[in-house]
């Protein structure tokens, strides 16, 4: 299972955070409130309970009182409903005795003991306050109070507070992806400066001054860099100095070879095959050394110049005694190209003498719109050898399958060199109907 991203869990640990503050700070709050609005509103029943059983008291003093008429000049709203036991009646303004049916087992007989007293009950689906207070004789008043409203205002608040909770969750979530994005932005810029180094632009540099928490780490890439630098052009320096020296004795030793291979006939049959070896092999010295030399160079700026690319690829098909009728061009594609006309044309040819040699001869040359392509009859470059294919002295499956030991390893390379200092890049993909298609896209202006 892949791991989720830094920045992602960071934001994430930053809801959770503000989740878990705000539904604390909600659950305290409604608690508080909820039982601030219970009390409060139990005082106030209780208060006017005890108000109208002081007129029920008044009232009940003669000697044959009329209850219901008692009852019905109590002045009261629909959340309130009234009872009163009466020498062992219950009687109310819309009910009979059923109505004692509402009231506790346990509160009649605590405010049968002459003590008033008050419990929540619940009608229905609704909550309700049954207050209890003794009044003449044995009588007892009850007043059945109405809780629903309030619930549905602590409904309401529950919900508030919820959707209270669940925006602080995501201003937190936010907020982490902020602090976030800020915070790995110069660690994005150290990402492009290796991006850029590893792209080839050596002279890609962090900027010491712009984040003073990471100086430490931006004076280590830059000396990192400025020692690779280094390290690339010593290398260059001693391959250009090798090859450089190489070349006045290789062309010595390719002279003396030569007049020996002009003289094989005189030869007995196992000299004369070995003066062929020795020449084959001097041949593919001497081109290792030039193709070493071409690779030392490649740092160097590009000569651009304007350029007909179609009688540059038939110049390279011609000194390959290949058919020029292997160009295609595609329609509306301009010919006329900015370009290094020397690098572009070894770049091409190595793509050429490449399919030549291991992909059973090129099959079309195309050109079309800031790309030349050369596409070749062979088994094609699998998956698990393009990521290398461009790599120095890499020979492909190709190559070693057919024994050929004529190979550098550095043709492609040169290729890739060529097309990076144009500002390019090259790429493999598999032909339509099969063999390889090599692709070079260069900004032709």
């Amino acid at each position: 299972m892949r791991r989720a991203g830094l920045r992602t869990r960071v934001s994430a640990a930053f809801a959770i955070g503000a989740l878990a503050l705000s539904a604390g700070v909600t659950f305290v709050s409604y608690e508080l409130i909820s039982n601030t609005l219970f009390r409060e509103r139990e005082r106030a029943a209780v208060r006017a309970t005890y108000f109208d059983a002081a007129a029920i008291n008044a009232g009940l003093t003669g000697p044959n009182p009329d209850v219901r008429e008692l009852l019905q000049s109590l002045d009261f709203g629909a959340d309130r409903y009234v009872l009163l036991e009466f020498q062992g009646e219950w009687y109310s303004r819309s009910a009979g005795p059923a109505a004692s049916d509402f009231v506790p087992e346990a509160l009649q007989e605590m405010a049968a003991s002459g003590e008033a007293g008050a419990q929540r009950i619940r009608r229905g689906r609704e909550a309700s306050l049954v207050v209890a207070v003794p009044v003449q004789g044995s009588a007892v008043f009850y007043e059945i109070v109405s809780l629903g409203e309030l619930e549905r205002t602590l409904q309401l608040l529950a919900l508030v507070l919820t959707a209270v909770a669940i925006m602080v969750s995501a201003g937190g979530a936010a907020v982490g992806w902020y602090v976030t994005r800020h915070a790995l932005r110069p660690l994005a810029a150290v990402a492009e400066a290796a991006s850029g180094i590893a792209d080839g632009d050596l002279d890609t540099r962090l900027d010491p001054d712009a984040e003073p928490d990471l100086a430490r780490l931006t004076a280590s890439f830059n000396h990192m860099a400025d020692e690779l630098s280094r390290r690339l052009r010593r290398d260059r320096r001693f391959a250009a100095d090798v090859s450089h020296e190489l070349r006045s004795p290789l062309q010595t030793l390719a002279a003396a070879v030569s007049v020996l291979n002009r003289r094989r006939d005189s030869l007995d049959e196992r000299s004369a095959a070995a003066v062929g070896l020795i020449a084959d092999e001097v041949a593919r010295f001497q081109a290792l050394v030039d193709d070493l030399l071409e690779l030392a160079r490649s740092d160097q700026p590009v000569h651009l110049e304007d350029a007909d690319i179609g009688l540059l690829a038939a110049r390279v098909l011609n000194t390959r005694n290949l058919p020029a009728e292997l160009i295609e061009v595609e329609p509306g594609t301009e010919v006329d190209w900015h370009v290094d006309r020397r690098r572009v044309e070894q770049a091409l040819g190595n793509l050429v003498d490449n399919a030549i040699r291991y992909g059973g001869g090129p099959v079309a040359v195309r050109i079309g719109p800031g790309f030349l392509e050369v596409d070749d009859a062979g088994p094609g470059v699998p998956d698990e050898a393009r990521a290398t294919i461009f790599d120095r002295f890499v020979r492909g499956p190709a190559a070693n399958a057919r024994g050929g030991g004529d190979g550098t390893g550095l043709g492609l390379a040169i290729v890739a060199e060529h097309a990076a200092a144009h500002g390019g890049t090259v790429s493999l993909a598999d032909r339509p109907g099969g063999g390889a298609r090599f692709r070079i896209d260069l900004p032709t202006r």
